[in-house]
């Protein structure tokens, strides 16, 4: 029975082959040309203290809608008041409301690091993601075997970007690890169930290198969660929903830096 990530990748695929109908790779290769080289976000969270990588994020399928977010540069805007590291944009369009205009609107708005977030499965994706001016992209080891993964990460190398390789448990950690990741993400979401579970940062961060940018995702709801999760070493925390529904996302932002710093 296909699971929750599945689905979502199958949709992914199809919006894809739509985009790449319409937009050449070529295309997306000479608007690449030229550009600004890529912010290194890995050097920016390594960084003291505790990192706060801030989500524009409208839904998700474990919590359906959160917020309208009908100005993502002001959200983005808002998040660096707040002292955040980088900024996170989601650009699935099925589960998660997101676009690849987002990204561009956000990229115009800020000067710090900014990361695609969506289900990376080929090389095209990366290419547009460099071309909409992102400097970051999301590897997620589950969607991808060893030779798709280490051709994506080779890829975006070239590009000079950052990958963020997410990983959920003990052998994904070790592929990341055992593949050359220097930035991995540790998520409490299980992405076949959508379950949290906030012990699973503590229990695998053991298994990456301190060399390596350690980032907590899923599960922080707040400062309290923040500090947790810096006291078990994470560099850096990726937070979306607590932020888009707090009413307030520069003071959230700069309350879990805060809060990181008591470790």
């Amino acid at each position: 029975m296909p699971t929750v990530l599945d689905q979502i990748i199958d949709g992914v695929r199809e919006d894809l082959a739509g985009r790449e109908a319409r937009v050449p790779l070529e295309q997306l290769r000479r608007q690449c040309d030229g550009m600004p080289a890529p912010r290194d976000a890995a050097a920016l969270l390594r960084r003291p203290g505790l990192c706060v990588i801030a989500e524009v994020k409208r839904k998700s399928p474990s919590k359906g809608d959160l917020s309208q977010i009908t100005d993502p540069a002001a959200l983005a805007r808002a998040y660096t008041e707040g002292g955040a590291a980088a900024i996170s944009v989601l650009t699935e369009e099925r589960r998660f409301s997101g676009s690849l205009d987002d990204l561009t609107a956000v990229r115009e708005a800020v000067d710090v690091p900014v990361l695609r977030k969506d289900f990376m499965v080929g090389e095209y994706q990366i290419w547009e993601a460099r071309a909409r001016g992102a400097d970051i992209v999301l590897l997620i080891v589950a969607a991808l075997d060893d030779e798709q993964l280490a051709s994506l990460m080779a890829l975006a190398g070239r590009l000079g970007m950052t990958c963020l390789v997410e990983v959920h448990d003990e052998a994904e950690a070790t592929r990341a690890v055992d593949l050359g990741a220097t930035v991995i993400g540790i998520n409490n979401r299980n992405l076949k169930t959508l379950e949290v579970d906030t012990d699973t940062f503590a229990r695998l961060a053991p298994l990456v290198p301190e060399s390596c940018v350690r980032v907590a995702e899923s599960g922080v709801q707040g400062p309290e969660e923040a500090r947790l999760f810096a006291r078990a070493g994470a560099d850096a925390i990726l937070v979306g929903e607590a932020l888009v529904i707090g009413g307030d996302p520069a003071a959230g932002v700069r309350a879990m830096i805060d809060a990181g710093a008591t470790r």
